[in-house]
């Protein structure tokens, strides 16, 4: 979900550096081979999932307190976020969101910086994978079974809102990052909205189609029926929508006297 920054350039070239293509929020970083990108979007994924399926069974073990349950997810997700971001983001921009993945496509497609066709191609399937062994893998630590299609129904209308505020803002916060060239901010502020979204949106913020899928693979905690996924889905889609419209809308760059963009 983050850039990479890019390493100072000789003197001679700071020129010729200038004026190349600046990276898009979550940009994959140059010469980097693909399959160390998909690599590095499937265990990032895979371990978030874990993260997340793995502190929620932890906390449903240690209390019978829904508040507190939910406390030590979103603290446990926050850190784990933060450090899988600043991580795997000089290698694949550690988008572990397939949300994020198709807003850089979309960007990019309308002359903007950000991932190709090919790349989104590689990465979506890479994200999937990993969020469903990420679940797999939580519940053989807990000794759940490995896989039991989830039980908890999150259909009602306002989660499905949740996470439409939920995806729109996390998309405004990372594009909006990068508009505004703070995308060094990334790990800190993407955990922190994550973890803040756990508790201001209805549906917890899952705010990502991948990690959605991977945890209707555990019946536990952090789980999501099955049935209750397609609508989850199409809402963080939605929210990709609203979000990437209201950073077209705040960071409309301005224009010089000439009618030239603005630097």
């Amino acid at each position: 979900m983050t850039a990479t920054e890019p390493v100072a350039a000789p003197a001679a070239e700071s020129d010729i550096a200038a004026d190349a293509p600046q990276p898009a929020p979550g940009a994959t970083p140059p010469r980097t081979p693909l399959i160390a990108r998909a690599a590095a979007e499937l265990v990032g994924t895979a371990a978030l999932v874990a993260i997340v399926v793995g502190s929620g069974i932890q906390a449903t073990e240690l209390t019978q307190d829904v508040a507190l349950q939910l406390l030590a997810n979103s603290t446990a997700t926050v850190f784990g976020l933060g450090v899988l971001i600043v991580l795997l983001g000089p290698v694949s921009g550690a988008h572990f969101n397939p949300a994020v993945t198709l807003a850089e496509w979309w960007t990019a497609r309308r002359g903007g910086a950000g991932v190709t066709a090919r790349e989104l191609a590689v990465y979506v399937p890479s994200q999937v994978v990993g969020a469903i062994a990420g679940a797999i893998l939580a519940d053989a630590m807990f000794g759940e079974p490995l896989v039991k299609w989830s039980m908890h129904d999150r259909s009602a209308g306002n989660l499905l809102l949740g996470e439409v505020v939920a995806t729109a803002g996390l998309i405004l916060l990372i594009f909006g990052l990068a508009r505004t060239d703070r995308l060094r901010f990334a790990p800190v502020a993407v955990a922190s909205y994550i973890g803040a979204a756990y508790w201001f949106t209805s549906s917890t913020s899952f705010a990502n189609p991948a990690v959605t899928i991977g945890r209707a693979f555990t019946d536990t905690f952090a789980g999501i029926a099955p049935a209750s996924v397609p609508g989850f889905i199409g809402m963080q889609l939605a929210g990709v929508i609203v979000g990437l419209a209201l950073v077209g809308v705040i960071f409309m760059r301005g224009k010089t006297e000439q009618g030239q963009p603005a630097a």
